[in-house]
């Protein structure tokens, strides 16, 4: 990962924490897919994508969060709650994005909860 993607991913956690998730794992791999950040609340556990840019952006970095993105999370996601011992069973489940806009020392953070609702084929 470099230093942008580091920061934000970094910088998302904090946010997260700081509105009440609590950080399971950061850059979790399933395989060939990774997962950037996995937090539990009282709402279920959250599989969160976190999409970082340097400023000046020419569209909200959410536009990379593809379909095809969306379902490399998904599988990292059945993956992790395979391997899970069955903790997360009854726990409602999450896709969220964070996209941060990196602009000289200050950080923008937009949350975007359930961003996605996965259909499972």
């Amino acid at each position: 990962m470099d230093a942008v993607g580091k920061k934000g991913e970094d910088a998302a956690a904090l946010w997260l924490a700081g509105k009440g998730q609590t950080v399971l794992e950061r850059n979790w791999r399933g395989g060939r897919c990774e997962i950037d950040l996995i937090t539990a609340d009282g709402n279920g556990l959250h599989f969160v994508e976190v999409k970082t840019r340097k400023a000046p952006v020419a569209a909200d970095p959410l536009v990379n969060v593809t379909a095809a993105k969306q379902r490399n999370l998904v599988k990292a996601a059945l993956n992790y709650l395979h391997s899970a011992d069955r903790k997360f069973a009854d726990a409602e489940v999450h896709f969220d994005v964070v996209t941060v806009v990196l602009e000289d020392n200050t950080t923008y953070i937009q949350y975007y909860p359930q961003a996605f609702i996965p259909i499972y084929d």
